[in-house]
């Protein structure tokens, strides 16, 4: 059982949110979305997201790696 998901789970959301603030953050005028009377950047915002998410998952993989449970 040498495979950990959170490895591949990690390195997916990690690529794809840096690919998407990336995209959020150079290209402010065409990822503006009304809210309640307020322009957010919702390509930022769930870039952001799913950025800590995925460094959140690899932290964990590394984490578990490290202390493997006793069986």
């Amino acid at each position: 059982m040498g495979l950990d998901i959170r490895w591949p789970i990690g390195l997916m959301f990690t690529l794809i949110g840096v690919l998407l603030a990336g995209f959020g953050l150079f290209n402010r005028a065409a990822s503006l979305t009304k809210v309640e009377g307020q322009d957010i950047n919702i390509n930022l915002v769930w870039g952001v997201v799913l950025l800590v998410f995925g460094v959140l998952m690899l932290i964990g993989a590394n984490h578990g790696k490290k202390n493997p449970p006793a069986a």
